[in-house]
């Protein structure tokens, strides 16, 4: 496995990795509406150039054997979905082909993270994961995650509660 970061020229293979993750991850728990909704104002293509233009966002795809299996978008600064200051990275969307889960790709994302966030003498780590993810959630409590708070998360018309997990970082 191997990762590279993204530019505006992946676009387009953002955009189709971006609807078939969330797809394959949330389809089964939420009408088709809200999943449409959701995935037309996130994933279209001036959204995702625009987060792909902001210099406190950076995409990596992750591929195995030339394929692209997930991407991990990750944001400092204002470009963070929750006020968590300058000491904060957060992990926005690690995304996993499900062919490809439980092959340690996630884990390797994550650290892709965390060295990004040591770089930039960052203090914490964060992110949001939906309360109904339990997969997720497992995984990130494994990894170090506490839950130190919540949000509101829409999909669609229909509110949903992501847990805010949080992991201090010790150089």
């Amino acid at each position: 496995m191997n990762i590279k970061k993204c530019t505006l020229e992946d676009l387009s293979v953002l955009q189709n990795i971006s609807y078939e993750t969330f797809d394959e991850t949330f389809k089964d728990q939420n009408s088709p509406e809200n999943m449409k909704a959701y995935m037309d104002k996130a994933f279209n293509m001036k959204q995702l150039e625009k987060e792909l233009s902001n210099v406190s966002s950076e995409f990596f795809f992750v591929y195995v054997n030339d394929e692209v299996a997930g991407y991990l978008k990750v944001n400092t600064n204002d470009a963070q979905s929750e006020e968590m200051g300058d000491e904060s990275l957060e992990i926005e969307r690690i995304y996993i082909k499900s062919k490809f889960q439980k092959h340690g790709l996630g884990k390797y994302l994550l650290d892709k993270a965390i060295e990004m966030a040591l770089e930039r003498n960052k203090q914490k780590i964060w992110l949001g994961v939906w309360e109904r993810n339990e997969n997720a959630i497992a995984f990130y409590k494994k990894m170090g995650f506490v839950q130190t708070g919540a949000h509101s998360f829409y999909m669609g018309d229909e509110e949903q509660t992501d847990y805010i997990m949080t992991k201090p970082l010790i150089k």
